[in-house]
């Protein structure tokens, strides 16, 4: 599905660890992000809390995408940056991942939340697409 090559160099510069896939590890980290994408929708929460769970889905989303490809990474912003190649995704919505852990971070360790529904929906929409896309990964394996 991907660019091993690339994925290989970040080995190589230590970005990245080369590990087998682990199925259940997968199917764990797949069903915590459905149950906390379908959190995320839910209006009555706060929106900090719906943002939360929304990242969360989509890093655990794009970390299944890297396991299954054989490699991990402890660098969350890495991962989100690896699905050009692990799940087949464009730029801008790699763009779109990697502001939402800026705001994630700002929230996490300044305790600063802009409260942007805009921004929540868009999070939603491509963490929807990226799901769709490793769940046919998974079923491929």
């Amino acid at each position: 599905m991907g660019n091993n090559e690339s994925l290989e160099n970040l080995v190589r510069s230590g970005g990245l660890k080369a590990e087998p896939p682990d199925r259940r590890e997968c199917e764990g980290l797949m069903r915590s992000a459905v149950a906390r994408l379908s959190d995320a929708q839910t209006p009555s929460l706060s929106f900090a809390s719906r943002f939360d769970l929304a990242y969360n889905a989509a890093h655990g989303i794009a970390l299944t995408a890297l396991r299954l490809c054989g490699f991990r990474s402890d660098k969350r912003y890495l991962v989100f940056q690896c699905l050009v190649h692990t799940a087949d995704i464009g730029k801008v919505q790699v763009r779109l991942f990697a502001l939402c852990h800026e705001r994630r971070n700002l929230a996490e360790y300044e305790g600063y939340m802009d409260e942007d529904e805009a921004l929540l929906g868009q999070l939603l929409e491509s963490t929807g697409q990226i799901l769709i896309r490793v769940q046919e990964r998974m079923a491929e394996r």
